[in-house]
């Protein structure tokens, strides 16, 4: 008889579950590894990341609580090692040749352009552009209480569990979150501008 029959069978189910509930919430978890990280490229590696940690872990994963709490908070403590991993930034211009071993190359940096449409360009340009900026201006607890409420729409309870605090701690960081979101902006942005955000 073999003892390993039923552990494959509840692996294949438990694989089956997960790749049900990540094609269910793999747009929503983009959209605030987006919030976080500022720029699609980090948030493509920040929802990876995020989505091995959760298959990983997933037989820890209590099936009584919502799964896009649970991989919110993972996505969450992801971003937050990504910060701490990152080396100091080096700037480098763009008008001076790339130094190889100290020797000059007379090799330049060139940056693609990357002009899609006319249309995504103007909506980039006016709304998501300066939502992201100032976004990133928030301590990191108001941009994730603010990134999870009103980008998200989660309530806040589903916030205070994603990020393991109370009610009124939720409630605080949202309000100081979203005064500094409308000072950031300025007084151009309505919510109605922001609510057109993908």
């Amino acid at each position: 008889m073999d003892l390993t029959t039923p552990f494959r069978r509840e692996a294949r189910n438990d694989a089956r579950e997960f790749d049900g509930l990540v094609r269910k919430c793999h747009r929503q978890a983009y959209n605030i590894a987006y919030r976080l990280a500022g720029n699609h490229a980090d948030a493509e590696d920040l929802t990876q990341e995020a989505f091995i940690r959760a298959y990983r872990f997933f037989d820890r994963y209590n099936r009584q609580m919502p799964f896009e709490n649970w991989l919110y908070r993972i996505i969450s403590n992801a971003f937050i090692d990504s910060i701490r991993r990152r080396p100091k930034a080096r700037l480098q211009s763009l008008d001076q040749p790339i130094m190889r071993n100290g020797i000059d190359t007379q090799v330049y940096l060139e940056l693609p352009d990357e002009g899609a449409n006319p249309e995504g360009q103007i909506m980039e340009r006016e709304i998501d552009e300066p939502l992201q900026r100032a976004l990133s201006t928030l301590p990191h607890d108001f941009r994730q209480a603010v990134v999870l409420a009103d980008i998200e729409g989660l309530s806040y309870e589903e916030i205070a569990e994603t990020m393991g605090c109370s009610l009124g701690t939720v409630r605080s960081r949202l309000h100081r979150g979203r005064k500094a979101l409308r000072a950031a902006l300025g007084p151009g942005f309505t919510r109605r501008s922001i609510g057109a955000l993908p």
